[in-house]
């Protein structure tokens, strides 16, 4: 007997509709979501979605989420989740599905009779145009603020970005640079540098948001320069340069309004100050969290 009832619950146990398991989906709750080929607003647009609209996620990253969208290439694109929720279902029977009268009771077979609908000409099928995949600019990169550290020289300072919808941006970095020299000379240098960035094309990733740029400027400096002798005083001048650099701006589904940079860069001073190489080539590191 009790050989039989194991037998019994292990039936059910492994019966199909028990196996299915929950699925996690996604309901559009805006008037259309917009299905993008990576997870970031800047990366094209595959397709979109009407409210209601009920999509089989596949994979949860973050404030993304990627669904089953058969138009996109490999079948499936990335939602935002503030255009809709998340939610379960079970593997229940779709209720749209036509059910086969030999598997009703026969109460209800006897009970209802067969419809019959009259012959109907067959329809055109209009042919699937392709959906052209069209740019979003990347709505969540407008304005970022930040920090900077750079080296040749060492120095350390503030940095804000801001993009525009033709990828061209503005930053300004302020920094505050440090050197020492021979006979314990020291010069202290308040660095302010506004550039013009280019953004080339993007490269997205499941997690990753890749935006190559390239870049040039002006340097304005206020260096004070002190012997490091008592009683003596410091001197002061004004001091002015260019740049060039290219780097590329790393932004995690998981985190899509921080933003982290590296560039390599060619600094050049008209008035350099003789003892103390500020120029030459230097690798720059930034961070910009995006408030717009």
């Amino acid at each position: 007997m009790v050989r039989r009832a194991a037998a019994v619950v292990l039936m059910l146990a492994l019966n199909p509709s028990w196996l299915s398991a929950q699925s996690t989906t996604f309901t559009v709750t805006t008037d259309a979501a917009s299905i993008h080929k990576g997870p970031s607003t800047g990366s094209a647009v595959v397709g979109r979605a009407p409210r209601g609209r009920v999509l089989p996620v596949e994979r949860e990253l973050g404030s993304w989420v990627k669904v089953s969208w058969p138009d996109a290439e490999g079948g499936a694109g990335y939602v935002n989740v503030s255009w809709g929720r998340l939610g379960t279902r079970t593997g229940a029977a779709d209720p749209t599905r036509a059910v086969d009268p030999s598997s009703r009771p026969a109460s209800q077979a006897a009970a209802a009779p067969a419809a019959v609908s009259p012959a109907e000409p067959p329809r055109a099928v209009e042919p699937r145009t392709a959906l052209r995949p069209v740019y979003a600019p990347p709505a969540s990169h407008v304005f970022g603020l930040g920090a900077r550290m750079g080296s040749s020289p060492t120095g350390f300072g503030a940095a804000a970005r801001a993009w525009s919808r033709s990828r061209i941006g503005m930053q300004v970095d302020a920094s505050r640079y440090a050197m020492s020299g021979v006979n314990s000379t020291q010069l202290t240098s308040l660095e302010l540098a506004p550039s013009v960035v280019f953004g080339l094309p993007d490269r997205v990733g499941d997690y990753l948001w890749v935006r190559p740029y390239v870049g040039s400027g002006v340097m304005i400096r206020r260096q004070s320069l002190d012997s490091g002798l008592a009683g003596t005083a410091s001197t002061s001048s004004n001091g002015l340069g260019w740049q060039a650099f290219g780097g590329g701006e790393l932004t995690f589904a998981g985190a899509p309004q921080l933003a982290v940079s590296a560039d390599v860069g060619y600094r050049r001073l008209n008035n350099p100050v003789e003892g103390f190489d500020a120029g030459g080539v230097g690798l720059s590191v930034s961070a910009h969290w995006y408030i717009k």
